[in-house]
């Protein structure tokens, strides 16, 4: 069928309920529309589902999310595994309990117990509740830090971390072999609470949480000493974060935590930011004015489903405030776990540091440094989930931090994702023992430049959407994959990476060798001097992302490097119609 008659079927078919066939008539004149919405399934890609909320096989919505529900629950049982069940957890997005409670009730129809949190909670905390109840899987409904009118749904599996080869393959190929919608089960909530399958959970696993994260503390007695000194502003720009990182800090004795009142609470519009992500600036604006006003220290954001943050920190001596890219605080946490477990003789044996090949290459000096072997993994948090389980299954090493450049990082192993929860604690003891001897956490950046080098990382990101935008998207990786190419400006090129072919390209030498990480649509730039860029269409929206890093002799000397390497990666591009 084509997407008409797929549009034509939604329209006619009992299964799918008034308001929804309201929606689809209010828009059937509206061809480019109808094209968009219908002319594909949502996809079901190795992250689970993320899409425009709306009617349509294209959108999330209660339809969309069921399918997909009905695909795992088929995978679950094949595995013999649904005595286990699945946990869920959802943020405060638009229809967000309303797609964990079909999420669940679907899974409780299939004879698989859901055990769903009673209200919104992070990220995070689903990934450490899934392996803190034994669970199967685990399901988030969020679409993390995309535009309000976005939703998703991610899967996990009983190590916590995000679905990752073979298993995410052999998901996504039941989720695709739910053809029938009328296939999916479904029942009331009565109906499943009556049965004991669907068990609703809350303070029991956030007070287990709690303890975990507190494990990761250093230096208890350095937080009690500054707790009246340091001043720490917070948003949690109207996600899931207020509740646990108040919490966490207030237990661990920190005195001067200001919150945004404007952000405070739960908002699925977002209404005081247009985009709820501590990567963009304009996220900050209400939370510089109240650290202005009470002359706070460091500025915390965390997203709307608390698995990145973003912060700020005073530089004195121009009296503004700093922002930090992902790189740069993930850094200062890195930096000072190594330094202090060092210190104070809390290394464990064989420790790992475990980046994304997107990610600064001031870890790999940092890691050298301190005698920590680096683990490189492919871009998204899941690898570095999976390298913990590795870790584990084989004694080869002791995870000790983790990080990627998309402002997400984990300290400790009781979660399997990124944990902005954790990262905020972990950095106000950061501050807060910086704090003690004087200096700011800028300060402490620009130590770390000056001991490894003036590393810059910038991303630059063309979004293209619709049946178009996919064309153009394969055609620029396309383009850049079949031209070689020697130069980007005064960058000369050292090798190429193709994670699609496994096959690294040594341009001096023509050598061709091996590359260990799984296959992926990414290309990697090697240059000279420490520089590098790479290109890969976005997992989940509909853009391409180029990132490029470089390592300067200043800050001014850097920041020049970086704008000339983008320019020149920019130029490389062919050109399309929209560009």
């Amino acid at each position: 069928m084509n997407d008409r008659d797929v549009f034509q079927f939604w329209l006619e078919d009992d299964y799918f309920d008034q308001a929804t066939k309201e929606e689809l008539l209010a828009i059937r004149n509206d061809e480019k529309e109808v094209e968009d919405r219908f002319y594909k399934e949502l996809e079901f890609g190795t992250g689970g589902l993320r899409g425009v909320i709306g009617a349509g096989t294209n959108r999330m919505n209660v339809y969309t999310v069921r399918k997909a529900t009905q695909g795992l629950a088929n995978y679950i049982k094949k595995q013999g595994a649904q005595e286990k069940g699945v946990a869920i957890a959802y943020d405060s997005r638009k229809y967000s309990p309303e797609f964990s409670m079909e999420a669940a009730l679907c899974l409780c129809a299939n004879g698989i117990k859901a055990y769903l949190f009673d209200a919104l909670r992070p990220t995070p905390e689903l990934s450490f509740a899934v392996r803190k109840l034994g669970a199967a899987a685990g399901i988030v409904v969020t679409a993390s830090h995309n535009p309000p009118e976005y939703n998703g749904y991610k899967v996990y599996w009983e190590d916590g971390a995000q679905i990752t080869a073979p298993r995410d393959k052999e998901i996504i190929g039941e989720v695709k072999a739910v053809t029938d919608y009328h296939a999916v089960k479904t029942m009331t909530r009565e109906e499943a609470e009556n049965q004991g399958l669907l068990r609703m959970i809350g303070k029991e696993i956030d007070d287990a949480y709690m303890e975990e994260l507190k494990k990761q503390i250093i230096h208890p007695d350095v937080i009690r000493e500054m707790a009246e000194d340091i001043k720490i502003v917070y948003t949690p720009l109207h996600g899931t974060g207020n509740v646990p990182v108040r919490r966490v800090l207030s237990e661990l004795g920190f005195k001067k935590v200001y919150v945004v009142k404007e952000q405070e609470q739960p908002d699925s519009s977002f209404s005081t930011v247009s985009y709820p992500n501590p990567e963009d600036p304009a996220a900050f604006t209400l939370a510089l004015k109240l650290a202005k006003e009470v002359e706070a220290d460091v500025i915390l954001a965390t997203d709307p489903d608390a698995d990145r943050l973003g912060i700020y920190a005073l530089d004195k001596k121009s009296g503004e405030y700093i922002p930090f890219t992902g790189n740069m605080s993930g850094m200062l946490i890195a930096e000072y776990i190594l330094r202090e477990r060092t210190k104070t003789n809390t290394m464990p044996e064989n420790p790992a540091l475990v980046k994304t090949v997107v990610t600064t290459n001031m870890a790999d000096a940092l890691a050298a440094n301190y005698h920590v072997e680096l683990k490189e993994v492919l871009t998204g948090f899941k690898y570095i989930g999976e390298q913990i389980k590795w870790f584990e299954e084989t004694g080869s090493n002791h995870y000790v931090f983790g990080l990627e450049e998309s402002y997400g990082c984990l300290a400790g192993t009781h979660a399997r994702d990124k944990d902005a929860v954790v990262a905020v604690m972990c950095l106000c003891e950061v501050a807060a023992y910086c704090k003690k001897q004087g200096i700011t956490l800028w300060d402490q950046m620009l130590s770390l430049y000056e001991t490894y080098g003036y590393y810059k990382e910038g991303l630059h990101t063309i979004t293209l959407k619709g049946v178009l935008g996919q064309e153009q998207i394969g055609k620029i990786m396309e383009y850049l994959r079949n031209n070689r190419i020697a130069a980007f400006g005064d960058f000369k090129t050292v090798a190429v990476k193709d994670f699609s072919t496994g096959e690294c390209v040594n341009l001096a030498e023509g050598k061709v060798s091996g590359i260990s990480l799984p296959k992926s649509n990414v290309l990697y730039f090697e240059l000279e001097n420490d520089a590098w860029c790479c290109v890969r269409p976005s997992g989940t929206e509909p853009k391409i992302k180029f990132y490029m890093g470089v390592k300067g002799i200043g800050l001014q000397d850097s920041e020049a490097k970086l704008e000339a390497l983008k320019a020149a990666l920019l130029e490389q591009i062919p050109e399309f119609e929209g560009r």
